[in-house]
């Protein structure tokens, strides 16, 4: 069984970041800082891969990435000594004119004079980090990543269940904000509550955040809106995690057919992946929290490799077989 997710916004993938959105987002994990031409902050990023130039500096600029961001290494900096001053000048120079986002020095090497130079003049961003170059491109290379990844909204609430992330959706006033709040008593993470922005990472993995605005925050019918982590202790609050599985949560009507053996795994398709898929259904002394909290465990379990359903159908047929 198969399922489909209605989204609040259609998917969307960025098609550039700043150098100045780069620079203030990740300056801190990547240890940079800017050393020349910061009146360029605003040129942008527009692929994912981080680009050595190696062959750009020897002035073959055939197949040239401008698009990527460039980092210069100690193979780089070695070869540049080499060269004379109106030489780097005029590689810099062709940098800047291709429209390269920025320079990026790993090892905390000092610019060139002729480098630092020209890229104040053409208002062409330098930065600079200690980190090893290889470190600095692998971190570098998940940071612009993340920003690029497909992006869409939804409308549900995410939390964290003994480390599975599970998404709740259902029509509005079933009852998710007020499921989500008896997890979040039992010692459970709240992710979003109502707004939920998921982005794919690396075409394989499903990440679940929610908006600065409302991050933290709950709005449950006839209390209004509170702050979980004041109520709950800042241990029930937590800025992402991974989408493990949806749970949707239905008005019960007497016509509705329940799974009742748990042998049919249903899944659940959002940017393109499935995640498994659990339906529940509301009526009157149904404890849906803990039927939620069980479902989680459950799929913990699975990744685990073991399946309860299949397990006990084994020993079913095995038996009926003697």
């Amino acid at each position: 069984m198969n399922d489909t997710l209605s989204v609040i916004s259609r998917p969307r993938r960025p098609a550039s970041i700043t150098v100045e959105h780069f620079y203030k987002t990740y300056r801190e994990r990547l240890k940079l800082e800017v050393i020349a031409g910061a009146a360029g902050m605003r040129r942008t990023i527009r692929e994912v891969s981080i680009n050595r130039p190696a062959l750009a500096l020897t002035g073959f600029f055939k197949y040239f990435p401008n698009k990527r961001i460039q980092v210069l290494g100690a193979g780089e900096m070695t070869y540049l000594k080499t060269l004379s001053e109106a030489k780097q000048r005029k590689i810099f120079e062709e940098f800047a004119r291709r429209r390269v986002p920025c320079l990026i020095l790993s090892r905390n090497f000092q610019p060139t004079p002729a480098m630092r130079e020209t890229c104040e003049a053409r208002r062409l961003p330098l930065m600079r980090t200690p980190m090893i170059t290889m470190n600095f491109i692998n971190v570098a290379t998940l940071c612009v990543d993340n920003e690029f990844a497909p992006t869409t909204t939804l409308h549900g609430t995410m939390m964290d269940i003994k480390g599975i992330g599970v998404f709740l959706r259902g029509d509005s006033g079933v009852g998710k904000s007020e499921c989500a709040l008896a997890l979040i008593e039992r010692g459970h993470t709240l992710i979003s509550d109502d707004f939920t922005y998921i982005r794919l990472l690396d075409e394989r993995e499903l990440v679940a955040t929610s908006p600065e605005l409302n991050r933290g925050y709950m709005e449950c019918r006839g209390l209004g809106i509170i702050n979980v982590g004041e109520l709950f202790g800042i241990r029930s609050v937590r800025r992402e995690k991974r989408v493990d599985m949806v749970i949707s949560l239905r008005e019960y009507t007497p016509d509705v057919v329940e799974e009742r053996t748990g042998l049919e795994h249903a899944t659940f398709e959002i940017l393109g992946i499935s995640v498994s898929h659990v339906e529940l259904y509301v009526r009157p002394g149904r404890d849906i929290a803990r039927l939620v909290e069980v479902a989680a465990l459950i799929e913990a379990l699975r990744k685990m490799g073991h399946d309860p359903a299949r397990e006990f159908n084994e020993r079913l047929i095995e038996f009926m077989a003697k």
